[in-house]
């Protein structure tokens, strides 16, 4: 049998690629970034779903925990894992980790959908089998723009990488929306649709897909990997845990173990910086950051995630918390509401990401790539000068902007970077680039999150104990309310809840109040109406932030260089992008 593998896939191996090639690798490809995108938002919106259906109160101190790594588990892994597997992918072949990537996460959506446990061992199971998942879809994401740069000429490849790089961004959105649909019908469903889907996937890149490349074997880094994942991973879970309050603030920022991930994750990052400079075969090859369309890339790419990761979460919880309730829609309903009201921002994806990839091929992809960041700028200004309570076709006319700004920076910037190494290194930049972009997402709900909870912590409790007071809460109960930690605020608006309705519930404060006070405490515009001023305060910090990153990036991608004709001839940088060391003994005589 194990000769009959082996035969077979010299067979594959030997079968030259046909001129339609290049449509399969990129159907294929878009299919496998489409599922693993997909499934790292659509637990979000789901997650109220998820909690009842395996028995845990979401709004309980000691489980914000699981709430926290329920979501961030997954991108954690997909920007640390990123650059290993792209790495792997140049050394024995990026369609052979491609399709092991494929068969993973179909047995990792298989593992979350028959999760036998409850509470916290039934949260445990889906964050493991998440991580698992992850891997999966992390040797997709890390591997799947290098098949289509191998698979495209030069002259296409923008159109390529910019309909595969569009797909993976609408994917996060999309899945919002798959997450709330699916979720309504059983909570087990919004794992069964990976199911098929990377089955299908897994079957058809194996029978289809071919090596184009010529894998490089070398030795993996161990201490390069080692280092890297161990500092990413200690500092973004760092980043994870300085959200929760610790003691008295409402941020961790001052948690001892918070700021020991922090200094240990960032200089266990320097080390592997040092690490990588001094040995013959690096996994992250920093000579790269010698070619300026990479460096100027990958920096714009970063700061546009943040920007952009935090953009999702804080419309998630303006439409759930505030606008949906206000306008009549109940507080269980409100998640899948939110993901159909955003799809203006993944349209706006759509439609520019593929003809912005298609003329950047002609024109080049600083122009297009920097315009899209003023334009995403702008639109962060409007949504900045928006009141907390909006008239939804202005709403949605800035988040189709805000899509149209991201669609012409994201495919041009993609195919810039992809087109700037030499071909052999095409698996590892494909994996920096996914760590650029994967490890914004992380930093942004760190970042995002600490912004609007610092804003809400000076002024909600107070609005929250006056306005309970006023319809008639004890002061005892009404001061217990108000000292909820504001990230507990956020989450239930985060997740379609009405924390003032779960407070009082559970403290049985309701049962003592008179029918109006019941009806008016519990209904669908006293939390709204609350929150909205502390609220709005937040955003202001917020887009003004996103903004300012917006702009920086925009500047980092003027700073590229000019146009060069397609071609498939690397462009002038490092002629060898190897360490010193590495270049003597592959030159010395045999």
């Amino acid at each position: 049998m194990s000769a009959l593998r082996t035969l077979h896939s010299a067979r594959r191996k030997d079968t030259p690629a046909g001129p339609g090639y290049k449509w399969v690798a990129l159907s294929n490809t878009t299919l496998g970034v489409l599922i693993a995108t997909m499934d790292a938002s659509i637990v979000i919106i789901s997650l109220p779903a998820i909690f009842r259906g395996i028995g845990l109160d979401p709004l309980a101190p000691g489980n914000i925990g699981y709430l926290l790594w329920m979501i961030l588990g997954y991108l954690l892994v997909s920007a640390v894992l990123v650059v290993v597997l792209g790495r792997l992918g140049d050394m024995y072949g990026r369609v052979r980790i491609y399709n092991l990537g494929f068969f993973i996460f179909a047995c990792a959506s298989v593992a979350l959908s028959l999760d036998p446990f409850r509470a916290g061992g039934g949260a445990l199971w889906l964050i493991l089998w998440r991580i698992v998942q992850a891997f999966g879809g992390s040797m997709l994401t890390a591997n799947s723009a290098a098949i289509l740069t191998d698979a495209f000429p030069a002259r296409q490849r923008g159109m390529a990488l910019g309909i595969n790089q569009i797909t993976a961004l609408a994917g996060q959105f999309l899945g919002l929306l798959a997450g709330g649909l699916l979720a309504a019908v059983d909570w087990r469903a919004v794992f069964w649709v990976s199911v098929p889907v990377s089955i299908t996937g897994t079957i058809w890149s194996y029978l289809s897909l071919r090596e184009t490349s010529a894998g490089r074997r070398g030795r993996i880094d161990w201490l390069g990997n080692t280092t890297f994942a161990a500092g990413a991973g200690i500092l973004l879970a760092g980043i994870t845990y300085g959200i929760q309050p610790y003691g008295s603030h409402p941020t961790g920022w001052t948690n001892p173990w918070v700021l020991a991930g922090l200094i240990g994750g960032a200089f266990l990052l320097l080390v592997f910086c040092f690490v990588e400079t001094h040995i013959a075969e690096p996994m992250f090859n920093l000579a790269l950051f010698k070619i300026r369309a990479f460096a100027a890339g990958n920096v714009a790419a970063l700061l546009t995630a943040i920007a952009r990761g935090g953009l999702q979460f804080m419309l998630i919880i303006w439409l759930q918390g505030i606008w949906l309730p206000l306008h009549g829609y109940a507080f269980e309903d409100t998640p899948l509401w939110a993901g159909i009201f955003m799809l203006p921002l993944t349209l706006g994806f759509l439609i520019a990401g593929p003809v912005s990839g298609y003329l950047s091929d002609r024109c080049g992809a600083r122009m297009f790539s920097t315009a899209g960041l003023i334009v995403v700028a702008a639109s962060f200004l409007g949504l900045l000068a928006l009141p907390v309570n909006f008239d939804y076709r202005l709403f949605a006319a800035l988040l189709l902007l805000n899509g149209l700004g991201q669609g012409m920076f994201s495919s041009p910037n993609t195919s810039s970077i992809m087109g700037s190494v030499p071909a052999e290194y095409r698996g590892v930049a494909s994996g920096m680039r996914s760590t650029f972009q994967n490890s914004g997402t992380a930093l942004s709900i760190g970042v995002f999150f600490s912004l609007m909870v610092s804003g809400l912590a000076s002024s909600l409790p107070a609005a929250l104990r006056g306005g309970l007071e006023a319809h008639g809460v004890p002061s005892g109960a009404a001061e217990h309310a108000a000292s909820l930690p504001p990230v507990s605020t956020l989450f239930a608006t985060f997740l379609g809840n009405n924390p003032v309705e779960h407070l009082l519930t559970s403290g049985g404060t309701l049962t003592h109040l008179s029918a109006s006070q019941h009806a008016a405490l519990t209904g669908h515009s006293f939390f709204p109406q609350l929150v909205s001023g502390p609220f709005q305060h937040g955003l202001a910090i917020v887009f003004s932030v996103a903004a300012g990153m917006a702009l920086v990036s925009a500047v980092a991608s003027a700073l590229r260089g000019g146009h060069r004709r397609a071609t498939d001839t690397p462009p002038p940088g490092p002629a060898d992008p190897r360490p010193a060391a590495q270049q003597q003994r592959h030159n010395a005589p045999s």
